[in-house]
């Protein structure tokens, strides 16, 4: 792992979970990792339910867009975290892979998205202390 590590959440559609997951690493970890998301098969735009569940605890995702899973992202991530989209991530010996098993807020409400992003939080706040403390 480099003297900062890296890490790639990924999703299908890197509208909803993956975007909340890197907003909330880049929030809570300030500048300790490096953030990147992605997605297999990326939506035309940020999930707007996502955003504002983000919004009503001071994060802001609004500005954020979709990005397409390419080779290079997951090569030069120690830790790759999946959501629902598994085998579509290209594998590479010595990156630590991870599947979140997380509810889709595609679709869904905002009560249902505030749970999703809850859990994302709380695992998320997970990962910094293994991180962090690794160093």
């Amino acid at each position: 792992m480099s003297s900062t590590p890296s890490v790639l959440f990924v999703c299908v559609h890197n509208a909803g979970r993956s975007q909340m997951a890197a907003a909330f690493l880049t929030h809570l970890a300030a500048g300790r990792i490096q953030v990147r998301s992605a997605g297999s098969a990326p939506a035309d735009q940020i999930n707007p339910t996502a955003v504002a569940a983000m919004a009503e605890i001071g994060i802001d995702m609004s500005a954020e867009l979709p990005k397409v899973l390419t080779v290079e992202a997951v090569q030069t991530s120690d830790v790759v975290i999946t959501m629902g989209c598994g085998d579509a991530c290209p594998y590479f010996p010595g990156v630590d892979y991870r599947d979140w098993k997380l509810d889709d807020p595609a679709g869904q409400g905002i009560d249902a998205v505030r749970l999703i992003r809850d859990e994302i939080r709380t695992r998320v706040t997970d990962l910094i202390g293994e991180l962090v403390e690794i160093r």
